[in-house]
């Protein structure tokens, strides 16, 4: 038997169990060219609160009753395409369930890498370390000496987002919401910088530990902390837009941003983006990232969960700010 959890409500404001309904059936037979893969690792993204909305978004909105849409890692444990064999480890949208079972559309064989565990193509690979690479590299174009600000610093893409700016020579602060993570950024991944917003305005902060201006914003939260950002751009800043999780779970319009007239007086260039954009050049990315993570230039962290029934309530901690690193499921054993 297969377990699953399926979209049974839309949710209003924060995520709830009662959103979903745990459901059990019977694993189908393969068809010519389908898989099986079973589940070992599910990513929890703040994608999937986007993704339980009733109109579509960059992907089409899931029926109620449709198993909960997941990037999953897993292995192939039966095949009947030919370009999958047992024991393959492959990467996609295997859903909030224990085994997928359909066709190979979408799926990736992922390479054995001397070094680099199963759960790192989550955790600095894949979508969120490509995210990352992209967004600095493509839409910040940082230069040695500019100051970097990103949001959400201590959560998955934010924090391998500072490195990849430290690399190239990027002054880094980082926006984050407790004094643990605000030492985790600093001591263990070299940010030059770290504020806490429950702790003091960030627009006061920013004017403290951004003297010369912002250049470069990876901007995962909005609200009130990218307008405290925008108040302090340089002439020709770039903001790659990445996310907006201060938003996802509001159930009245969002107002502001109140600089956004700075975009124009500052000549800033504001652009957001999805990963799925890049998907062409993903081998240039992992040529990038697998080298500085292979030297311990950049640095990663897993906020495992245990179990699949743990998923829904899981899912909260994104927005609660309760994960460090990158929030994963652990639904079955590697081996």
């Amino acid at each position: 038997m297969n377990h699953q959890w399926r979209i049974a409500a839309r949710p209003e404001g924060r995520v709830k169990e009662s959103d979903f309904v745990w459901a059990e059936e019977p694993i189908p037979t393969l068809n010519d060219g389908q898989i099986r893969v079973r589940t070992v690792y599910l990513s929890l993204d703040p994608t999937n609160r986007i993704w339980m909305e009733p109109a579509d978004s960059y992907l089409p909105a899931l029926p109620l009753g449709a198993v909960m849409r997941g990037l999953t890692l897993g292995v192939v444990e039966e095949s009947r395409n030919p370009a999958y064999q047992p024991g393959d480890a492959v990467q996609g949208f295997g859903g909030w369930q224990e085994v997928y079972s359909g066709d190979a559309d979408g799926w990736t064989k992922l390479p054995q890498i001397p070094g680099v565990p199963l759960a790192a193509f989550f955790g600095s690979m894949g979508h969120i370390g490509f995210t990352a690479y992209f967004g600095v590299m493509d839409i910040g174009q940082p230069k040695p000496g500019e100051t970097m600000v990103v949001s959400a610093a201590a959560g998955a893409v934010g924090s391998i987002a500072g490195q990849i700016g430290k690399i190239a020579g990027c002054r880094v602060v980082g926006i984050t919401g407790s004094d643990e993570k605000c030492d985790w950024i600093k001591r263990e991944l070299g940010f030059d910088e770290a504020i806490n917003y429950r702790n003091e305005k960030v627009g006061e902060a920013l004017a403290r530990t951004c003297p010369n201006g912002i250049d470069i914003d990876f901007e995962n939260v909005g609200g009130e902390i990218m307008d405290a950002v925008l108040g302090r751009l340089n002439l020709g800043a770039r903001i790659a837009l990445c996310g907006l999780i201060s938003q996802y779970n509001a159930t009245a319009p969002v107002p502001g941003p109140y600089n956004f007239s700075n975009l124009l007086m500052r000549r800033a260039r504001l652009q957001g983006f999805l990963v799925l954009d890049y998907a062409a050049r993903f081998g240039e990315a992992a040529a990038r990232i697998v080298p500085w993570l292979l030297s311990g230039q950049l640095k990663y962290q897993i906020d495992m969960v245990e179990g699949l029934r743990s998923a829904p309530t899981a899912l909260n901690r994104l927005f609660d700010g309760a994960n460090q690193g990158k929030l994963l499921v652990r639904v079955s054993s590697e081996a």
